[in-house]
């Protein structure tokens, strides 16, 4: 008697290690990360010369951007605000005290915090700056469109929302092991109020009452 099993067996074993089925991913064109990243270069790529005029890096400008939200922060706040590991936040920190764009000092209530603000120094230059970012910005609208560029913020903002929160296919333990600092907190930091462009500049000291960073935005230019 034929054993079925014996039967139905394939007429060769299957390489070692050898998968039943092939995963297809899709066309790297359509690739969302990507695609963020395409289209951040396309708009930063805009601004590079002015920020070399004023001897300023995106990085720093980022730091500066988002120091104009707030009256001080602490620097670990700050470095989650503007996506910067701790490390590289220090570099430009003390780049940025040395030519007095900055003011640091530590908090009134504990003396191991570290609190930052922009100087009147930093506030000039965002100022002067701000000029010829508001030109691009202005550019980058007319040629977009004002209404889709509104419609852009506006899904973007929603993706954001949308995947925050435990990281997709991680578990929670998982999730808040690759994010040191964040306690029992879950999912991305919260963002630096800003737009791609740049945003108005400030001419003086923030409004006062907003000694937070709002959660939406990213201080990028």
């Amino acid at each position: 008697m034929t054993d079925p099993m014996s039967a139905e067996a394939p007429e060769t074993a299957a390489e070692p290690g050898a998968s039943a089925t092939r995963v297809r991913l899709r066309d790297f064109s359509k690739s969302l990360p990507m695609s963020l990243l395409k289209a951040r270069e396309a708009v930063m790529r805009h601004f590079r010369a002015s920020l070399r005029r004023f001897g300023i890096t995106e990085q720093q400008w980022r730091v500066l951007r988002a120091l104009t939200a707030v009256e001080s922060i602490e620097i670990s706040q700050l470095a989650e605000v503007t996506f910067l590991l701790p490390p590289s936040l220090s570099r430009i920190l003390k780049d940025l005290d040395e030519r007095g764009l900055i003011l640091r000092r530590a908090s009134d209530t504990d003396m191991r915090r570290g609190l930052v603000s922009i100087s009147p120094q930093g506030l000039e230059l965002i100022e002067q700056a701000g000029v010829d970012s508001e030109e691009i910005y202005g550019e980058i609208t007319g040629r977009f469109g004002a209404e889709r560029l509104t419609l852009l913020h506006a899904l973007l903002r929603e993706l954001v929302d949308c995947l925050d929160g435990a990281a997709i296919g991680t578990s929670v333990e998982d999730d808040t092991a690759v994010a040191p600092g964040a306690g029992k907190r879950r999912g991305r930091p919260r963002k630096a109020p800003d737009e791609a462009g740049g945003g108005s500049a400030r001419s003086g000291k923030p409004a006062p009452g907003r000694p937070r960073i709002s959660p939406s935005g990213r201080a990028d230019r």
